[in-house]
């Protein structure tokens, strides 16, 4: 059975006027403590886009409605990050949902409430596809579809942001365990698993080039475009915000993907 935590270990922190995290904490494979995040950044004209989603709990929704609760994107930031995607469109039901190809696909066949995904993301299309003009004049967007989990990366130019979901960890997950009473770095799995997927040493540099990618030329094109935007700082989905210095943290674990 799988572990559940509750509401109130949910951590709400607004990082900038216009950024806010719901930081969670989140059991791999009901061992691994990699902890969850959603991300939700205030537009500038009022309305909120929602990348990631967590659970929809009481504090989610205050939190949005904290922000002026006008929720009009869902983003599902790859394959994996979507399974809070109905209760959220249930909620919100004028927002938009965008995510990556194969994603609807994968939501059915798991028998998940019936979402359709509004703006889809494809290898053919990730250059020329268009986000709406308030989202797309200020976000970068690059579609990993390289990526073992089909990512998309966002780089929010106003601030030098990247949201993303399992592109870039930042393990132990110490604020996302802060508040459920158990040690983000305790068990030997998650031991195991801050070896690879912290942003110090080669073991993130060496799980990006052998095990992220599906296509390593595609996933190669995808890191050198965002090596190129400067971003300062990275919100991963799992594990500590890195509030600056992403742009050295970026390129240092994702080196050999970038020499290739």
């Amino acid at each position: 059975m799988a572990k559940t935590f509750p509401e109130s270990a949910m951590v709400i922190r607004a990082i900038s006027p216009n950024i806010t995290i719901l930081s969670v904490p989140f059991l791999r494979f009901n061992k691994v403590k990699f902890g969850g995040r959603a991300t939700i950044v205030k537009l500038a004209t009022g309305n909120l886009a929602v990348f990631s989603p967590v659970g929809l709990t009481t504090e989610a929704k205050s939190a949005v409605e904290s922000m002026g609760g006008r929720v009009n994107y869902l983003i599902a930031s790859d394959i994996e990050h979507h399974m809070n995607l109905g209760p959220w469109k249930q909620e919100y039901a004028s927002a938009t949902v965008i995510g990556p190809e194969g994603l609807y696909e994968k939501r059915k066949a798991q028998g998940n409430e019936d979402v359709p995904i509004d703006i889809v993301y494809t290898k053919d299309n990730k250059h020329s596809l268009k986000l709406p003009d308030e989202l797309g004049s200020v976000f970068d967007v690059e579609y990993f579809d390289g990526h073992q989990n089909k990512e998309l990366v966002f780089n929010y130019k106003p601030e030098r942001t990247m949201i993303q979901a399992d592109l870039v960890f930042n393990l132990p997950a110490h604020e996302q365990f802060s508040k459920s009473g158990m040690d983000a770095t305790s068990g030997i799995w998650t031991k195991l698993a801050h070896h690879f997927l912290n942003i110090q040493g080669k073991g993130q540099q060496r799980f990006n080039w052998y095990a992220a990618p599906a296509d390593k030329p595609s996933f190669a094109d995808s890191a050198k475009v965002v090596a190129g935007w400067g971003v300062d700082r990275i919100i991963p989905c799992h594990g500590d915000v890195i509030e600056s210095g992403g742009d050295d943290v970026f390129k240092r674990i994702f080196a050999w993907n970038l020499k290739a």
